[in-house]
């Protein structure tokens, strides 16, 4: 179950309780919940009104309230999803109803519900800019794809454009008694709603930012970087990299790489904050952001550190790193073969990178790494020598089902599946005994399930009692295979 499930399990858990009569928390209804959950808990209610004789007497009583006769004793958030929209109007006369679910009667389908909704949204908005941008932002733009939806989005969309500042950004502070808010501590809506844990309000807040002039001509290009090196969002880091990229191309035009002076503040550039930006691309965890910063090297007249990014753990930074490197007149298949024989520097990256170069003189070298004591090392050598088109040497391959890294095993299976047909059936099914390590039986059931035939039912009924949930699964669903008489006749099923 992901995040908004959940969030929308919490909004109907608290409807079904304040339905069976359980007073709302003391904190308040649904504190620090997301806009699922009081979307769910709008939709609960509705979906189980009319509510008993008992409560309708109730929300009677609330219509004479708006009389001044009395004050209802149903709590206003039943009130305001009620399935009648003459309570749901009423309940808007209520003090300090959820703002949550004024904006959800901002959109509903009646208009007699929406206007006062709109009116009483629109003064809380001017009453407090900053806090209920920054509250109600997500639910509203949960919202905007119903057919009333827009009027809010767009309401708040004007103010957003303002950017105003929070409230802890402009109270004054003691400093003797408080301390100081970090330095990377959001001070106005946007760069709030710019970290938000909600993945739509994030991607909101970069487009409403960069489509901006105004907002976006505040953010420096070493805040550009900041921003995409720390979005956890690939879709997102990838607009603010294009940003910071179009931001680094404006301060120097130029694409050879070779002003090693630079203009200083007054000429319009910041040199140590370019070069700090394109450390931050480099330094981020998702790889098309690192791959954006190994190319970005090159317009920053940094061209030699590109071999320093050939090992990277992303094939995609790999194959920028060999660009740049080729770039700077160095071949970057030197420098591979260098990291590769060497016992000590050798990385799986490294290997894999030397495969990816294309060029069949490496299969001694990847073929002398299957030894290597790093089994990381050796099932990249594995995948090198399949990449490359090497024949596969069957019985060095058969021995490494046996290897105590199942990264090996796995790889091993790969390059044995073109010739599985051809491979010793006693081998494997010696393979797939309970004494044997799980990727070990995992591997030979693999390839005996391609191979067909006798041994492939043997094996499948010999692990339908395997202790490994998984592996358990596939045995029995090929036994079930197996045992049907209209699949029989396929090709392979009876060979052997």
């Amino acid at each position: 179950m992901d995040a908004r499930s959940r969030e929308a399990g919490k909004g109907r858990a608290a409807a079904r309780a304040l339905l069976r009569g359980t007073p709302p928390p003391a904190g308040g209804l649904l504190q620090s919940a997301g806009p699922d959950a009081w979307i769910a808990f709008d939709e609960e209610i509705r979906r189980h009104g009319p509510l008993p004789e008992a409560v309708t007497a109730t929300f009677r009583a609330r219509l004479s309230a708006r009389l001044g006769l009395l004050q209802p004793k149903t709590p206003v958030e039943v009130l305001l999803c009620h399935p009648d929209g003459r309570i749901r109007e009423a309940a808007l006369g209520t003090p300090q109803p959820p703002p949550e679910l004024v904006v959800i009667r901002c959109a509903d389908w009646a208009a007699a519900v929406r206007e006062p909704a709109r009116r009483l949204l629109a003064c809380t908005l001017a009453d407090a800019p900053a806090t209920t941008l920054a509250a109600l932002t997500p639910l509203v733009l949960r919202l905007a794809g119903r057919d009333q939806g827009a009027w809010a989005l767009a309401l708040f969309e004007a103010s957003l454009r303002t950017d105003p500042p929070l409230p802890a950004a402009t109270a004054r502070r003691n400093p003797a008694t408080e301390p100081a808010p970090p330095a990377d501590h959001p001070s106005t809506v946007l760069a709030l709603l710019r970290d938000s844990a909600d993945l739509p309000t994030r991607r909101y807040a970069t487009r409403l930012t960069l489509d901006t002039p105004v907002l976006r001509d505040r953010l420096a290009v070493r805040d550009l970087a900041h921003l995409a090196a720390t979005e956890r969002d690939p879709a997102n880091a990838a607009v603010w990299t294009d940003a910071t990229l179009r931001s680094l191309a404006a301060a120097r035009p130029d694409d050879r790489g070779d002003d090693a002076g630079g203009r200083d503040e007054a000429g319009g550039r910041d040199e140590a904050a370019e070069q700090e930006a394109v450390d931050l691309l480099i330094g981020s965890p998702l790889p098309s952001v690192r791959a954006a910063g190994v190319t970005a090297l090159r317009r920053a007249g940094r061209t030699a550190e590109g071999v320093a990014h050939l090992a990277d753990r992303s094939p995609l930074v790999r194959a920028c790193a060999r660009w740049l490197t080729a770039q700077d007149g160095g071949d970057p298949h030197d420098h591979y073969r260098r990291l590769a024989a060497d016992p000590a520097g050798c990385s799986p990256h490294a290997v894999a990178g030397l495969a990816e170069g294309g060029r069949t003189e490496d299969v001694p070298l990847l073929r002398s790494l299957v030894a290597h004591p790093s089994g990381s090392v050796r099932a990249a050598a594995v995948a090198g020598l399949r990449r490359l088109g090497a024949d596969p040497d069957r019985s060095a391959l058969l021995a490494l089902l046996d290897d105590p890294s199942p990264a090996v095993a796995r790889e091993a299976t790969l390059s044995l599946r073109p010739v599985a047909e051809d491979l010793d059936v006693g081998h494997l099914l010696s393979r797939c005994t309970p004494k044997q390590p799980l990727h070990t039986r995992r591997a030979a059931f693999r390839l005996l399930q391609v191979q067909g035939g006798t041994a492939a039912r043997q094996a499948a009924e010999s692990l339908s009692s395997d202790w490994n949930p998984a592996l358990r699964r596939a045995a029995l669903a090929a036994s079930h295979f197996y045992a049907s008489p209209e699949r029989t006749g396929r090709r392979g099923w009876l060979r052997g």
